[in-house]
């Protein structure tokens, strides 16, 4: 009977009704696009760290990341290389020579990173050929080319074909000039590291570091970002000597970031349905007033006060049930829109959004891992929302009610 009751009640109003019906499933679909968003984003970050950055994991001798000495080299680089490049689950493999020093022209000098590489390796696993805006990859007839990031190039106002000096110290300790040509200007997702690394061909700095076919750094890409954990109990099992990390490990920011987000994007979404339980609790507040004579003749009928509750509940249920459906219908829809097509922001500035290290391209993905999270705080908005129109009913009194 109650049930009955609570359904007819709210299209007594139909027109306040779908307002409301309409406000929950409004309230909902925001929520679930910033979720989407922010997931996209964050999806978005995750893959240019490790598809174009530093990968899925690192090896490095084990002294080298506390001062970057070019003479901490890893122990039998080449065969580990090789045998990294042919164990089951590993994409691809690039050895890299780093060392820390100035770059120098006409206009100025700047601290940089300088990374040996071998050309066709490293495109494989950075994409830095995919990168390049101005220029041509690195030829390997010729000697001394460098490849610098835009924002350097900018600030140090070099083009293509433009000479720079490199100086760094090699293995001994002695400080080392060369002169190099500009062979390409690279742009990436993130401009604070194009800013600060610059790379050249591992046979060139390795010749100027002394270090013969020796390297830094091998970076691995593997087949299945589910495999990382896996893959890293591994190497640290075969390669004790070494230092192996994980793309976590490299880039902690990036592993916070994803963190952070996932709880704020909770908060976002209370917020947004805290906001609309002022807009339920005003509609049945309404309710409730217009229907004091009703409300007290139940009572003086002996209705309990639990039944009245109960009637209040349900209206607020029912209006909430009839707007979730709509709010997720429109969200996946629209979701699985820009999923598959992206959302282009390029309008906030490319420059801005790479100094955060995203894309303009977004591609937002439906967040069905916090769909239970979702509906969770829209039914507790729900029930939270009918309490004070309930109380304010079981607070009237029969005889005053049916003076009304």
């Amino acid at each position: 009977m109650i049930f009955i009751m609570a359904w007819r009640n709210i299209w007594r109003n139909k027109m306040r009704s779908i307002v409301i019906i309409l406000s929950i499933a409004i309230g909902l679909f925001a929520g679930i696009a910033v979720l989407a968003l922010y997931k996209g984003m964050m999806k978005s970050r995750v893959r240019a760290v490790i598809d174009a950055e530093v990968g899925h994991l690192q090896l490095h001798n084990r002294h080298f990341k506390k001062d970057f000495e070019p003479a901490f080299v890893i122990p039998g680089g080449v065969a580990v290389l090789k045998s990294i490049t042919a164990m089951a689950g590993v994409k691809s493999a690039a050895p890299r020579s780093i060392t820390n020093g100035m770059l120098a022209t006409t206009t100025g000098s700047a601290g940089v990173q300088i990374n040996g590489i071998v050309p066709h390796l490293e495109y494989a696993t950075s994409q830095l050929k995919n990168k390049i805006i101005e220029g041509k990859p690195f030829d390997t007839a010729k000697q001394n080319e460098v490849m610098i990031g835009k924002k350097l190039a900018t600030k140090m106002k070099v083009k293509t074909r433009s000479k720079l000096v490199l100086t760094f110290t090699d293995t001994s300790g002695n400080i080392v000039s060369a002169a190099f040509k500009v062979a390409a200007i690279y742009q990436s997702d993130n401009a604070p590291l194009d800013e600060r690394n610059v790379y050249v061909t591992m046979t060139d700095l390795n010749a100027l570091l002394s270090i013969g076919n020796a390297f830094h750094e091998i970076a691995v890409l593997l087949n299945n970002d589910n495999e990382v954990k896996n893959m890293l109990q591994q190497l640290q099992n075969k390669f004790p000597v070494c230092q192996v990390e994980s793309w976590q490990e490299i880039s902690p920011e990036t592993d916070l970031l994803v963190k952070t987000t996932d709880q704020y994007s909770y908060i976002i979404m209370v917020i947004i349905m805290f906001a609309l339980a002022f807009g339920i609790i005003n509609t049945m507040l309404m309710a409730i007033l217009e229907r004091t004579r009703e409300i007290g003749m139940m009572m003086a009928l002996g209705t309990s006060k639990i039944k009245i509750f109960n009637l209040v509940l349900l209206e607020t249920f029912f209006l909430t049930l009839a707007g979730t459906p709509a709010g997720l219908l429109v969200g996946w829809l629209l979701t699985g829109y820009y999923t598959k097509h992206g959302l282009d922001l390029s309008g906030m500035g490319r420059d801005m959004m790479s100094s955060f290290g995203f894309n303009t391209m977004i591609y937002p993905e439906f967040p069905w891992d916090k769909l239970t999270g979702i509906l969770l705080i829209v039914f507790c908005t729900a029930i939270l929302s009918c309490l004070f129109p309930a109380i304010k009913a079981l607070q009237l009194k029969p005889v005053d009610a049916l003076r009304n």
